[in-house]
């Protein structure tokens, strides 16, 4: 809707003499590129989606000094890499979720340990049809039969090995976790439930969980193998309709309530409602401090499991 918006703004025309003319955007300011830290950015060929996508890795202050050649670290791979680490990346808006600055923070804080974070960039156009497992037919209804059934594959069939073969990543639930929001929030959950085994931690942002008439809901009952901790974030005002506001919460809180059975408590599920926060990075940057710090505040070096 954003780039339809944009094109309806850039593409007015004027009459002069009866004659249609197209009028000339003036030219935008250069955007000036606001990552920060030592980020590595890949280029990924996927066999799995039959497209290609950045890969963007962090790697975390002090990776490269000699007293760490030998130091392995823990990893969290968050979606939407555009708007991740670089406001001018992200698509329209501009905005990000200043994951760089953040991290780093919080690290010389001493309040999460060094980590690498991952952006995996989203294929554009076809970004719904990856992300979500099952059809929105409320907020997408013509869309076509989506593929996120195979982006846990993507994950860890081609995604991951990229980034284990060329960083001294510490892998397994206990060092690994998975983030995104609205659409990737989607995506993020899905691959928790379907890959418990790699994903050991969940940063889900506004999530979208009306998909599939709420099936992804109900794939949460009953946990079986169940991720370390979940940290889940949503607005009060994601929408201008209550009634949606309203819809949300109460899935998310379905949510919850499943997690809660299988035995989780406050030390390791935490769903927070921002009663004034929209559905934008600047409300999923306000929150990643409490996030990060929920799921990775009390991180410990965890060994892999045997092969």
């Amino acid at each position: 809707m954003r780039n339809i918006l944009l094109c309806l703004a850039l593409c007015t025309s004027l009459s002069v003499t009866g004659v249609a003319l197209a009028q000339t955007p003036p030219a935008a300011a250069a955007c000036k590129s606001t990552a920060s830290g030592d980020l590595h950015v890949h280029t990924l060929k996927s066999t799995i989606f039959g497209n290609e996508r950045k890969i963007r890795v962090l790697l975390p202050a002090g990776y490269g000094d000699a007293a760490n050649k030998d130091r392995r670290y823990p990893v969290l791979y968050m979606l939407d890499g555009q708007n991740v680490f670089d406001a001018c990346l992200s698509d329209v808006s501009h905005r990000e979720w200043s994951v760089d600055e953040t991290v780093r923070r919080l690290v010389a804080e001493k309040k999460i340990p060094p980590l690498i974070v991952v952006g995996v960039d989203h294929a554009g156009k076809d970004r719904a049809r990856e992300y979500l497992p099952y059809k929105d037919f409320t907020g997408n209804p013509d869309m076509d039969e989506p593929a996120g059934k195979q982006f846990p594959d993507f994950m860890t069939k081609e995604v991951m090995p990229l980034v284990d073969g060329n960083y001294r990543t510490l892998t397994g639930p206990p060092n690994t976790g998975i983030g995104g929001s609205s659409y990737g929030g989607v995506a993020s959950l899905y691959a928790l439930l379907a890959k418990p085994n790699t994903f050991g931690y969940g940063l889900i942002e506004s999530p979208t969980l009306w998909v599939g008439m709420g099936q992804l809901v109900r794939d949460t009952n009953p946990l079986v193998v169940m991720p370390q901790k979940v940290f889940v974030g949503f607005g009060g005002k994601e929408s201008s309709e209550p009634k949606y506001n309203e819809k949300m919460v109460g899935l998310i809180r379905q949510v919850e309530t499943n997690f809660r059975a299988a035995g989780y408590d406050d030390t390791n599920f935490r769903f927070v409602v921002d009663a004034e926060a929209e559905h934008n990075e600047p409300a999923w940057e306000k929150r990643l401090p409490g996030a990060l710090t929920f799921l990775f505040g009390d991180w410990k070096p965890t060994p892999p499991p045997p092969r």
